[in-house]
This record gives structure tokens, sequence and C-alpha cells, in this order.
């Protein structure tokens, strides 16, 4: 991961938000694409020097009325203005290491686990802060076992996305699919987290490029819901909606728990839980 995440936030989002968006013209000729620092640190009324300095990492701690003014400029939502607080915090002197010590969870509560039994048949998947499968449901396991998902005596999803060739066909939407995982590995944890840099360390020697790329890139916040699509050796194409739940505890863990979106997947999933048809309903027609 980068050592200036703050800034390579900043200038991605300066990047990505356009003249038209924030009152301006576009003009004939853009070298830069989305906005120019000039105008950035004028709507937000800072110097480009100080903006540059951001963004060059040369200063980490802006005050919270800088970064008030940078996030109504660059239209960030309440998700993305919480990440560029946790961003300049940890970036900033002094900041907390303890929670970065804390080895990721490899059980279950049992209130998580009653939780799960109550969600069956539909597909859930509890998953720490590295994407180590710690629990799921039996319909998840019905599910994803012919793709190979959870062939590994400690299956980890993003082992699986990234390493394994089956991968690529199982989900049509791969890129998307790898975004989110890297998205989770950079925003559920502290930036200095040794499991996390250890465990990126070791996909980025085994995954190469389309991981260690996405590491290196700007930060991206992870979708937590959707339409997820995946290709079931058995039962052809298949579209789930899905929610991520964060689960309260001092090492973060979040509950993926998914539905048919559509009737076609409903009937699929009937067929692979061995129910009579509508034991699932789609949630979109």
């Amino acid at each position: 991961m980068s050592d200036n995440e703050l800034g390579v936030f900043l200038r991605a989002r300066r990047e990505a938000v356009t003249p038209t968006e924030v009152g301006l013209p576009s003009g004939p000729r853009r070298r830069t694409p989305g906005l120019r620092r000039s105008e950035v640190a004028t709507l937000a009324g800072i110097s480009v020097e100080y903006l540059t300095r951001l963004e060059q990492g040369r200063d980490r701690h802006p005050s919270p009325q800088v970064l008030a003014a940078l996030a109504d400029t660059l239209r960030l939502s309440i998700e993305e203005r919480i990440h560029l607080r946790r961003l300049e915090k940890e970036m900033g002197p002094g900041h907390p290491c303890c929670p970065a010590a804390v080895p990721p969870a490899d059980s279950v509560r049992p209130t998580v686990r009653a939780i799960l039994d109550s969600l069956e048949p539909a597909p859930a998947v509890l998953l720490n802060r590295l994407a180590d499968v710690l629990a799921c449901t039996s319909g998840y396991r019905r599910l994803v076992e012919p793709l190979g998902v959870l062939d590994d005596e400690r299956p980890n999803l993003a082992r699986f996305v990234f390493t394994d060739e089956r991968a690529r066909v199982a989900y049509p939407e791969w890129d998307r699919v790898a975004d989110d995982l890297v998205g989770h590995l950079r925003t559920d944890s502290m930036l200095d987290d040794p499991h996390v840099v250890g465990f990126t360390d070791e996909l980025t020697i085994i995954a190469g490029a389309p991981f260690a790329d996405r590491v290196a890139g700007a930060p991206a916040l992870p979708r937590r819901t959707g339409v997820e699509r995946l290709s079931h050796p058995d039962e052809g194409g298949l579209r789930l909606s899905y929610e991520t739940l964060a689960l309260p505890d001092t090492d973060p863990q979040r509950l993926i728990v998914y539905v048919p979106a559509d009737e076609a997947t409903a009937a699929a999933l009937d067929r692979l839980n061995g129910r009579r048809p509508g034991g699932l309903h789609a949630v979109n027609g």
C-alpha cells in the first residue's frame, strides 16, 4: 500500500470530478483529467501550494475545516468523507497503532452463528478483515462449492479470486469483484496493520499485477450492496443481490447475505437446496 493514502485519495477524487459538476466551463483542451489543482484550491479556499503538499504527502495533517472544504468541493459522499477523516487521522502524528496488533479473527461468536442458522437456506458468508471464510450457511456452501471457493483447508475469498483461474469463469464481472476485495483490505483495517501488510505482500508475489496494481492505485471504497453475477457449472448464469453487514468488534468482520435478484436465480437456488419452487423469492422481478 502507498505511504501517502491521503494524498492519493485526494488526487483521485480531484481527477474524478468534472468542471461542469462544480459550475466551471470545461474548455476545449484540458491536459489534466477532472479538475485542476488551481480550481480545487480556489473553490476550497486554500492555496495551490498547500493542496500540492497534501497530494504529495508533504503535509498529512490538514485541519477539519480544510478537510470539510475539500470534501464539499470534491463532492464526496458521506462514506467517502468518513474515509477521508480516517486517512487523515492515521497519517497524522501519534495515531494509535494498538488495533493493528489484533490478529484477524478465526472464531465466530455464538450469536453470529445463530444468525447464520436463521438465514438458511439463503447464501450468507462471514469474513474477517483478510477475507478468510469464518463461517457460512449451507445455502452458501451449496452455491459456491462447485466453483472452488471453499476448496482450501482455510478458504480465503481474496486468495481464490486472485490466484485461482476458476475465479475468472465463476465471476463474469471479475474486475468489479477484485476491486471490492482490495477496497475492503484497504478500508476495513488500520493502514499499518501488519497482518494486512503481510497478506498484501503475499498476494502481490503470488497474484502479480492484477492484485499489485490495485493495491498501488488510488484507494477505492468497496461496494457494500449491489448485484453479483455468478456463472454456476450446473445452473448457468445467476444474479444475486447482496448486503454487507459490518459486525461490531475489536476485529472487523463482515457478513454478506445474498438473495436472488430474479426469478430464474430464485428457482436455481431452490434446486441447489433441494427445496420446492418458491422457497426463496426474488427481490427484483
